[in-house]
């Protein structure tokens, strides 16, 4: 779901034999023509009260204006309102007239609802390009008013994100338990977090070849990683990891989005003996690396 999460506030008025329930969010996103709809229900829990007679209004920004009927439902009333330039909110209340099946024309009776602040917001989560994937997987996040500074977390764990324009976010999967559920978020401690949804890590397996790498200082060989079925649109990084950094040269591992395998070249650096560690959401291998002088 969304991470743009809006509360929906009930106003119960008692005494009254009237309930009026405000169906609109608290917070919505910004749109270019700065028009918003606001939505409340405006239902008689008494039978003597006569539905014909009811009539809503909506106080906002101090002017009194009417609302008209919806056609989601016989006691949906709504209303659009064109907020200012340069506004971030605006606050309102309702007030709903009625009267009763046997008044015989006297003054009507009046309810006030309490008041409602409407926030808009230009930065937000409209929805994740996939809820599950394996560790290494691309997957994108659409929303809005997405900055370099955003980081997309795991819980507590922190991903690879990439800033792809304001309205787009991508990030890696990173090494977790797979089989488990996690909480997707994105947080910038300037713009504000945002909640992304929930994400299952699934596993898989992958397999390297050769076994072992037997190098010359500046010589080349190649490696190939070879998953289980196609990778997801965006690709799958693979992560690697080794105990001897000076004597490894090689480039980030990608498996392409749809293929199965990728080769890689790797070249030996300074002289040395290692490993290669590679990270999938089925577990942990290694490749043995040795690297000899000329």
């Amino acid at each position: 779901m969304s991470a743009l999460v809006a509360g929906v506030a009930l106003l119960v008025l008692t005494g009254c034999n009237f309930q009026i329930t405000n169906l609109t969010p608290s917070t919505v996103p910004a749109n270019p023509s700065q028009i918003y709809t606001i939505t409340a229900s405006f239902r008689p829990t008494s039978s003597q009260i006569d539905p014909e007679s009811i009539v809503p209004r909506i106080i906002i920004d101090g002017s009194v204006y009417k609302m008209t009927k919806s056609i989601a439902g016989s006691d949906i009333w709504e209303f659009e309102y064109q907020i200012p330039a340069g506004r971030a909110s605006a606050s309102y209340y309702f007030i709903c007239e009625f009267s009763s099946k046997n008044s015989s024309g006297g003054v009507p009776n009046e309810v006030t609802s309490e008041l409602q602040t409407m926030n808009i917001t230009g930065r937000y989560v409209i929805r994740s390009e996939a809820t599950r994937a394996p560790v290494g997987s691309r997957v994108s996040v659409l929303g809005a008013g997405f900055t370099t500074a955003d980081i997309v977390y795991f819980n507590s764990t922190p991903t690879r994100t990439v800033f792809e324009s304001p309205s787009s976010l991508s990030f890696f999967v990173p090494a977790v338990a797979p089989g488990n559920t996690y909480r997707l978020s994105i947080l910038n401690s300037l713009a504000g977090n945002l909640d992304v949804g929930t994400f299952r890590v699934d596993a898989i397996s992958f397999s390297v070849a050769p076994a072992a790498l037997y190098l010359r200082q500046g010589e080349q060989q190649a490696l190939t990683f070879t998953i289980p079925g196609p990778a997801p649109a965006g690709g799958m990084l693979i992560d690697v990891r080794t105990d001897v950094p000076d004597s490894i040269i090689m480039p980030e591992v990608m498996v392409p989005a749809n293929a199965t395998s990728v080769t890689v070249p790797v070249q030996g650096g300074k002289p040395g003996t290692g490993s290669l560690f590679f990270t999938s959401s089925a577990g942990e291998s290694s490749v043995a690396v040795t690297v000899t002088a000329k």
